[in-house]
């Protein structure tokens, strides 16, 4: 879905849980180059290759890939993406995140711990699949690490906005021109309304709110979340509603479930 020039939200999805999971990479570009803001689940390679034809810009063009945080769902085909390009790509994220998208923070007891929260009523086929990935997860280099307010000059310019609590590194991103955040985890879409992101798949809730109130201070006139797609509106005004309830004057919403790797396992 093209969103502004040079910005189009991806629609990426894989059969998760028994249900149909979609979620929404960003691919932004200008006239030199292509970044990826994410890069879905393990295997989704040629998804990913047909969506950047549909937005008509050549996988040649892909020059930067953005890593919001650690999940599953976020650096499953980061592997492939590298060695399918046929040129050379700089991997970003932030210092906390790096060890796990680099496999080297991984534990026996973490994958226990991820391993129980399966529910019972899954197919064992898809267990056995899920499994085979925890006991090998996808592993991708970061060439280098992103820090809160950077200016990155891709795409007529984004802006690195470092928002914790979903995971310990987890960052945004805002692209200047259009003045779109690209919210990664921070924020989910739930039956059209804006809300914080999952609280039982979210590390530090406390922590995820206190992020949502240093988006308020952004021009931010449309959403992209990974999980629901585009919001747009007085997006400024929800934000401000959302963070309110880290000052108990909102109750936090009953979120739907999605699905994470590592984060609930603590360094």
């Amino acid at each position: 879905m093209r969103i502004h020039k040079g910005i189009e939200m991806l629609d990426i999805s894989a059969a998760v849980l028994g249900k149909k999971d979609t979620v929404h990479p960003t691919l932004i570009w200008d006239e030199e180059r292509a970044v990826l803001i994410d890069t879905g689940y393990p295997g989704q390679l040629p998804l990913f290759l047909e969506a950047f034809q549909k937005a008509d810009v050549p996988l040649e063009k892909l020059r930067n890939i953005i890593i919001t945080h650690q999940d599953l769902d976020h650096i499953g085909s980061l592997p492939a993406i590298l060695e399918h390009a046929p040129t050379e790509i700089e991997v970003l994220t932030t210092e906390l995140e790096k060890p796990y998208i680099e496999g080297k923070k991984m534990t026996p007891e973490a994958i226990a711990q991820v391993d129980s929260m399966i529910p019972p009523n899954v197919p064992e086929d898809w267990v056995k699949a899920f499994k085979a990935v925890l006991n090998n997860p996808p592993k991708g280099r970061v060439n280098r690490t992103i820090k809160d307010g950077e200016f990155l000059p891709y795409g007529y310019g984004i802006q690195v906005v470092f928002t914790p609590g979903h995971t310990p590194g987890h960052t945004s991103l805002y692209h200047l021109e259009s003045k779109t955040l690209i919210a990664g985890d921070a924020l989910v879409i739930i039956d059209g309304v804006l809300h914080p992101p999952d609280s039982q798949q979210t590390l530090d809730m406390e922590e995820a709110i206190r992020s949502l109130q240093k988006l308020t201070v952004l021009d931010i006139q449309q959403v992209i979340c990974y999980h629901g797609g585009l919001y747009s509106g007085d997006v400024n005004k929800r934000l401000k509603e959302l963070a309110m309830i880290n000052q108990g004057t909102l109750p936090l919403p009953e979120n739907v479930l999605f699905p994470s790797l590592w984060h609930k396992a603590k360094p």
